[in-house]
């Protein structure tokens, strides 16, 4: 069972926003132990709030930050960018709390200035594998954080995949870039894969699965295959002069997947700082 730290029922933890994310953070924390009744989700949304509620009787739905009686731990806000504004108002009633943003886009420093100079941020970028518990989030925390708050920020998104920290708050556009949009990456990467293989004569429905499923597969294997890189892996699979390596001839070349991915993720380092200004 996780540590929680602080999370109980005289100080819960308020989710704000039960949307994709939250939900699927929502489902880590209750799978990883942390009892319904010490959190209290605020969503507006009448058919997302029953949703919750219908799956999760322990917790407390609410539909506004005025609805929630207890003095927080820690409020995770799991809102649109777009939409945080109207938010942060009513949490910042709340100085004593632990705030952790999965907002893409919002700064430490345009938390201070909603909050206070003092309120205790972690600004987190993960990703949309963790609705499954494969995802990876990485995070970075203002000066008022303590340790024992990063332990906590730590768990609570350990429970949907894997947690990295960095202290340059500027690398969040590049790690907005790789990871953040990078599941979608991959899924275009299939469907391209899918219609290659139509192409060379394939059914749809069988080049479907087949992209599917290899994509799957080699990302299986490079989760198991800790102890060896990507590049060793890649190796093991391509025979001299056999068919992996005349696609790799193409792949590699000097107009190849490398420089293709490399603008793709700077295009989307710079809309991030964009959206952050």
């Amino acid at each position: 069972m996780t540590d929680f730290g602080a999370i109980g029922v005289s100080r819960p933890l308020v989710l704000v926003g039960g949307g994709r994310m939250g939900s699927a953070l929502l489902a880590g924390w209750l799978g990883r132990g942390l009892h319904g009744t010490a959190v209290v989700v605020v969503e507006p949304d009448a058919d997302a709030a029953r949703e919750i509620k219908t799956g999760n009787a322990d917790v407390t739905v609410v539909p506004s930050m005025d609805k929630v009686r207890r003095e927080p731990a820690v409020v995770v806000l799991a809102v649109k960018p777009q939409v945080m504004a109207a938010v942060l108002p009513d949490v910042a009633q709340y100085p004593k709390a632990l705030f952790l943003s999965i907002a893409a886009g919002k700064t430490l420093d345009y938390f201070a200035q909603a909050l206070g100079a003092d309120a205790a941020v972690v600004r987190a970028m993960p990703n949309t594998p963790a609705a499954i518990g494969k995802g990876v989030s990485v995070c970075v925390a203002s000066t008022n954080v303590s340790e024992a708050q990063r332990s906590l920020c730590t768990a609570l998104l350990d429970a949907v995949g894997a947690v990295a920290w960095i202290d340059n708050e500027k690398l969040m556009d590049a790690v907005t870039a790789l990871s953040g949009s990078g599941p979608a990456y991959v899924f275009y990467l299939i469907e391209c894969m899918a219609a290659a293989g139509q192409a060379a004569g394939l059914p749809a429905e069988l080049a479907d699965m087949l992209a599917r499923r290899t994509v799957a597969g080699a990302g299986a294997l490079v989760e198991a295959s800790d102890d060896e890189s990507t590049a060793t892996l890649r190796r093991n699979v391509t025979s001299p002069n056999g068919t992996t390596e005349a696609a790799l001839n193409v792949l590699m070349g000097e107009n190849g997947l490398a420089p293709l991915l490399r603008h793709a993720v700077e295009a989307a380092a710079r809309r991030s700082k964009e959206l952050s200004a």
